[in-house]
């Protein structure tokens, strides 16, 4: 009898097209849908993390702007709201799709490496990760790709000026707001660092402390920082006295910046990853995130399965076992594509899933240990994600983070706005986890004007009737929190329900289940142990927003999460 590492070998290297036998009686896989040329619902809808952001892009959607309009006002809007998710000092991911053509793209607004990085600024004398320089103040900060992001999107897709898109958050800006009890809760968790910095202890501890509810933020900053991006566009950011500025308070806080790294920032444009799954098509995003790639392995592997009729515990342990080959890819080949030459072609091919399958026992846990290739902290409610549908059909569902909470805690003085802290994100020693517990090759580390690699994965899923807009903020988390939101709109949920539902997550390493309280019953539970997983409980995650237009009832429902305090999905 073969042990069990022969057999998990075995099965990886089974020639291309072979499945185990127990699949042999799956449903045969309906065609995929046609692109749809429906007329648009004729409505709008805008879910997101925080309702004064909803309000914003529903305020610029009534005044003649589109779902682009309406994606900057939102995204700027949520970089004064909720700073310790997003904000212009960080980065975004923004997939559209443009209802007068067809036009599908993700908008990479990511973040890039100042010129002077190196792997020794980040790593103690004994070689191990330094997380206070890849996670505090300046020397954890790329480059800004928010700025560039939010007049690309006005300028190419949007309908309004620029100073329209804005002019919603402007006057938040300046009238002031009352921050939610999770920006209060999270500010006190970092209130250390940003008291370290006067610049952010001046916009966010007054008086020096955090403040109590009730306390209303005035930031007549970040809207003057906003007015000259709607005056002089992405100059007005990357060159010129603000860029001075930055680069100066930077550099003078241990950083090492320059304004040539500023001046070098370009916006990309990526074809996105899309793939077929059981009638439905899905579109996602592309490296430098991991999240499309991944996904489309785990909907690859479950290919076969028809998961409607299998038994509960049957089920999950196919899902957590198609998580944990996925996730040791993610590992192993991803990074910016720009840098890097990545096996996407093999990494796509229902034929490599294939052999990923054969390698899943039929009823034991497969030990990450045994997986030939290539610590995780709760996930939490870092990043924050927005849908939006129009009235003619436009989609936008943009996810967007300064990374960890008040990113790098950095706010130079006079700007509004908090850097990011994205340098964790790369490889900084390949084989030691980042602040996510996600592990890198070299395909990830740092160099020169290099993005990082995320795990933001803004979708659209076009099915026979329904069309869904989604995603999620959580870290290493967001790629099964949308694959599992994206399985629930295929299982017929509402948007309710979807972003609602328990979850579950595996990343390959550490060898354990993260679940939510309530996501498996007792019997589920003693079940999955039995054969051999580790299951350990997390507070919920995520903070998942998703619009659904159902074509042929000609409806919009927009929901979300339950799990925030403030987030609003509205149909107009």
């Amino acid at each position: 009898m073969k042990s069990r590492s022969a057999w998990l070998l075995l099965g990886l290297l089974l020639p291309l097209g072979a499945a185990p036998a127990r699949e042999a009686s799956a449903a045969q896989q309906p065609p995929p849908p046609a692109p749809f040329a429906a007329p648009g619902p004729g409505r709008v809808a805008v879910a997101s993390a925080h309702r004064l952001a909803t309000e914003a892009g529903l305020a610029v959607l009534r005044r003649g702007g589109n779902a682009f309009d309406a994606a900057v006002a939102v995204a700027a809007t949520l970089g004064l709201v909720e700073p310790q998710s997003s904000g212009i000092g960080g980065g975004f991911f923004m997939l559209i799709h443009r209802a007068s053509d067809g036009r599908e793209v993700m908008v990479d607004a990511r973040e890039i490496a100042p010129s002077a990085v190196t792997e020794a600024m980040y790593r103690n004398a004994d070689g191990t990760l330094n997380s206070h320089a890849s996670l505090e103040g300046p020397t954890s900060a790329g480059i800004p790709g928010a700025p560039a992001g939010l007049v690309w999107v006005n300028r190419k897709y949007g309908q309004l000026k620029l100073a329209e898109d804005l002019a919603p958050v402007l006057r938040i800006a300046r009238e002031g707001f009352q921050p939610d009890a999770r920006f209060l809760k999270e500010l006190a968790e970092r209130k250390a660092l940003i008291a370290r910095y006067p610049g952010s202890a001046a916009l966010l501890l007054p008086g020096g402390d955090v403040p109590a509810a009730g306390w209303t933020l005035r930031n007549p900053d970040y809207a003057a920082t906003l007015e000259r991006l709607a005056r002089e566009g992405e100059a007005g950011f990357y060159r010129g006295p603000l860029a001075e500025k930055l680069v100066s308070a930077m550099r003078a806080a241990g950083g090492n910046w320059t304004r040539a790294d500023l001046a070098a920032y370009r916006v990309r444009e990526r074809a996105p990853i899309r793939f077929d799954y059981r009638g439905y098509r899905v579109v996602t995003a592309p490296p430098p995130s991991s999240g499309g790639v991944a996904m489309a392995e785990i909907f690859n592997i479950l290919r076969p399965y028809d998961l409607s009729e299998m038994p509960r515990v049957a089920r999950d342990h196919v899902i957590i076992e198609a998580m944990r080959r996925a996730f040791r890819d993610h590992n192993d080949y991803l990074g910016d594509p720009d840098f890097v030459q990545m096996p996407l072609a093999m990494l796509l091919s229902p034929y490599y899933a294939d052999g990923l399958r054969a390698s899943i026992l039929p009823d034991q846990a497969t030990p990450s240990s045994q997986l030939p290739g290539a610590l995780v902290r709760d996930p939490g409610r870092h990043t924050t994600h927005f849908s939006i549908v129009d009235k003619v059909g436009n989609m936008v569902s943009c996810t967007s983070t300064v990374n960890d909470l008040f990113g790098s805690g950095f706010v130079v003085p006079g700007t509004g706005f908090v850097m990011n802290d994205e340098m964790d994100d790369f490889a900084l020693v390949p084989g030691q986890p980042n602040v996510y517990g996600l592990l890198g090759s070299q395909a990830n580390a740092p160099a020169p004007h290099k993005r990082m690699l995320s795990s933001m994965t803004p979708s659209f899923v076009i099915g026979p009737d329904r069309t869904l807009v989604l995603g999620s903020p959580g870290g290493s988390t967001i790629i099964t929190q949308v694959f599992e939101g994206i399985l629930a709109f295929m299982h017929g949920d509402s948007a309710a329900q979807i972003v609602a539902k328990p979850r579950y997550h595996m990343q390959y390493l550490p060898d354990v289940v993260s679940v939510e309280p309530d996501t498996f019953d007792p019997q589920v539970t003693g079940q999955l142990e039995k054969m051999g997983y580790t299951l350990k409980l997390r507070q919920p995650w995520g903070f998942m927003n998703a619009v659904i237009w159902s074509r042929k009832a000609n409806r919009l429902e927009a929901a979300s999460d339950p799990r925030g305090t403030s987030g609003l999905g509205k149909v107009q």
